[in-house]
Order: structure tokens, then sequence, then C-alpha cells
């Protein structure tokens, strides 16, 4: 049986010839063991064709070798060039905050009572001494009236007129003074009488005695007198300065404005009452505003008073111009910077309290940096690169770390070296030999605040 599946693999390779010899003795090697482990002889025959197939179509396939192609060269990138240098680069540390107002109080009630009126609102305008807020006065003014009234109760037991100064009263003269005076006077005369009549034996030791104690008894009384005009002159005072206090607690029913100023919030209506202290109205003077904001502690050393501020803020086109007015003494030690303060104008009430304002602070005006045209740098995925002539003349990608800029100059930080050619246009640039064009240098003009 082996012999004749042998011989039947031979007869159909002469009846299908192999494109080689190699492949002739490949597969009549591989018949022969498929026919020894019992193979069929028709799957075989199948296989052995379609190998002959496949030999045969890749023998008729056209070899060709790979065509190695000349390199070609780039043609040459003409394109204005320039030389990196040290410029004018001002110093400017940026920063965020607020406009406040210039002063913000909130005025209180001076005395209890019922509101009567209120002649302020939100927004309204005031002038320093407006009425805003008026209290019910009549229990004032009748206080007052009694004040009043002590007061000339005890002028007139002094005698002192209505007109009359009590500054000018002279406890001596002062009626009950006077009469106390009199009566001594004529003790005094009386115990000078009673001497000489005993001396002539016409009155007793007694009625002596007698008459020297009642002399005493007159200086005494005396005395009492310019005390007690002394003390009506001190209660003249305390009523006038009752009359004083009930005046002024009248006039602070009404509350005045303590300076020019808006009314940011009105706190109480009429009908309310209100106690002494309570919250009435609150005001904003916005003729100056501040801006306050902060800086890292690395320039804290570097800032002083005096120095200029460039403030944006979103609602203006133009940016406004001011001075570094105030400057904390400590740094906050919780952020780690330093708080300070820049006055702005606002006579024309444009500004707002509360605004939220950029600022930049120039701390050296005279910096040097290397600063190329933002036009020079290519950004791509978060990487900035500007494109450097060689030594050579071609043109190469350099990887640079920015620093500020606006919109014509950008600081580089690294990346470049004082006497680089660079591209003036980082988007003509590509691998080339770099002719330079002529071109105008950028105008080296004074860096905006950043």
């Amino acid at each position: 049986m082996g012999g004749s599946r042998v011989d039947f693999w031979r007869g159909s390779l002469r009846r299908h010839p192999a494109p080689s010899t190699l492949g002739d003795t490949f597969m009549s090697g591989v018949a022969h063991r498929l026919t020894l482990r019992g193979w069929r002889p028709i799957v075989i025959l199948r296989l052995t064709i379609g190998f002959c197939l496949v030999v045969t179509g890749s023998g008729c396939r056209e070899q060709t070798p790979p065509a190695v192609e000349a390199a070609k060269e780039p043609a040459p990138l003409e394109a204005a060039v320039m030389t990196v240098a040290m410029q004018t680069w001002p110093t400017v540390v940026r920063t965020q905050g607020s406009l406040i107002a210039d002063e913000m109080t909130t005025v209180g009630a001076k005395v209890a009572g019922r509101v009567v009126s209120v002649c302020v609102d939100l927004g309204d305008q005031v002038a320093a001494g407006d009425a805003m807020v008026t209290l019910d006065r009549d229990e004032l003014r009748l206080a007052l009236a009694q004040a009043e009234a002590q007061l000339s109760q005890a002028r007139a037991a002094v005698g002192l007129k209505p007109d009359d100064d009590v500054a000018s009263l002279d406890p001596l003269n002062a009626p009950p003074a006077r009469e106390a005076k009199a009566i001594w006077d004529e003790a005094i005369q009386r115990v000078s009488r009673l001497r000489q009549l005993h001396e002539q034996n016409t009155v007793s030791s007694t009625e002596l005695e007698q008459g020297e104690a009642a002399e005493r008894v007159a200086e005494a009384r005396y005395a009492s007198a310019l005390n007690g005009v002394r003390e009506k002159i001190a209660l003249i005072n305390v009523h006038a300065a009752e009359v004083g206090l009930a005046q002024q607690r009248l006039d602070d029913a009404v509350t005045p404005a303590p300076f020019d100023a808006f009314v940011r919030s009105r706190m109480v209506s009429p009908g309310t009452y209100v106690q002494v202290g309570q919250a009435l109205v609150e005001l904003v003077r916005t003729s100056t505003l501040r801006f306050r904001g902060a800086i890292p502690e690395r320039y804290a050393q570097s800032l002083r008073i005096g120095q200029d501020v460039t403030l944006k803020i979103e609602s203006l086109d133009q940016p406004r111009m001011a001075k570094v007015t105030r400057v904390s003494p400590s740094l906050d030690e919780l952020s780690r910077s330093l708080v300070f303060e820049a006055e702005i104008a606002n006579e024309d009430s444009v500004l707002r309290s509360g605004l939220f304002a950029e600022a930049s602070v120039i701390l050296n005006p005279n910096a040097q940096s290397l600063v190329v045209p933002s036009s020079a740098v290519v950004r791509f995925a978060g990487v900035e690169k500007v494109w450097k002539v060689t030594t050579a003349g071609q043109a190469e990608e350099v990887v640079v770390r920015l620093g500020r800029g606006d919109a014509e100059r950008v600081e580089v930080v690294s990346g470049l070296s004082v006497g680089d050619t660079i591209l003036m246009d980082g988007s003509l640039g590509r691998v080339a030999h770099v002719v330079p064009a002529s071109a105008k240098p950028p105008h080296n003009s004074t860096s905006s605040s950043h």
C-alpha cells in the first residue's frame, strides 16, 4: 500500500512539473513523509498544486532594485533677521486687587427717639452738614426748657440779671453776703459800746459776754453766707451745663453728613424707634479711591512710596495712572506678600468702589533685559520657540523661556544670548540657508506695564 502511494505521488509530479529542480526535490520529500504518515493522496495532490502555483507566481514577478534618490538641497530662505541685544525693559510686578473708598463710615444715632423723616436714599450725594435723618424733638425741647428754668432760678438766687455774666459776680456783693456782713458789723459795734459801758460799770460782765458771743455768731453767719453764694455760683454753672447738654441733645436729633459723600445704604425708615448708636446711614467718599494690592515677598525690598502704578480696569478703555502712597510695615504671614495702596483721583466719579483692577508696579524703570519682537516667537503645544541663525547661516529652532511681554515685544529669560541672530518673523522659519533681507528693526520704546 505504501509503495502504491509513492508511485501515485511521483506520477502526479510528472503530470504537473515543478518550475524548478529545488522545488521538485523539496515537494518530493514532503510528499514522501506525508504518505508514510497515512495522508490521502488527493490531499497531498492539492497541497502540491497550491505550492506550485505560489512558486510559479513569484517567479513571474519582475524584481526591480530600489532606486536611490539623490537628496535635494532646500531652497534658500530670504527673511528679515535681527541681532539679540540688551534693551531697556523695566522691572514690573503685576498684581490684582480692588478699588476701595477713601472713607467709608456708618453714621449712627446720638440720641434715642422715633424717626420722623429720612432725607436721603441709596446713591444720593450729600455735602458735609446736610440733614439725613430727623428724630422726634418734642420731648427734647421740653427738657431744654426745664434746664433753662433751673438756670434762671439759680441766677436769681444770687442777684444776677438775665444778661449778667456769672464770672463777673463777686461773692462779697451778693445779697445774702451783704446781709450777713451788715449783721456782723452791727454786732461788732454793739460789743464796742458794751465794753465802754463795762469800763464805767454801767453793764455787767455777763451782758458784755453775751454781746461778744453774738458778734462771733454774726461772723460765722457771714462766712456761711459767702460759702452759700459760692455754692450757688457753682450751681449756676451746673445748670448752664445742663442747658448746654439739653441743647446738644436737641441738635443731635437731626443727623448730619460728616463729609461730602454718597449714600451707600439707608437702614431706617420713618416711624422706627432707634437707640443710641444704632446705624442709620452708610456713606462712602469716592472723590479719591485707593487701589489695594499685594506683591510677592521677593519684591518687598524694592517697593517704595512714589513708584508709578498702571491700573487696568475692565470697564475702562484706557488705563489709569497712580502712585504708591502707602506700604504696609509688615508682610502677611499666610500669603507671604506685602500690601500696598495707590491713590486714584476720581473727581468726576467715573470709578466706583469695589471695582476689580490689575496693577503693574514699576519697580526699576531702567532695568535691562533680552527683548525680541513678539512675531519672532512661535508657540505650539505650550512650547515657545524662535528660529536662530547659526554661524553657518542655517536656520534652526531653539526653545526659549519667556518673561513679560506686550503686543510688540517679549522678554526672553533663557534660550538666547546677546549677539545671537534670529528671524524676526517666526512663522516663515524652516530648516534652510538664510539669506538676510533688509528690514527696519523694531522701535526700542519703553515697555508698558504688565
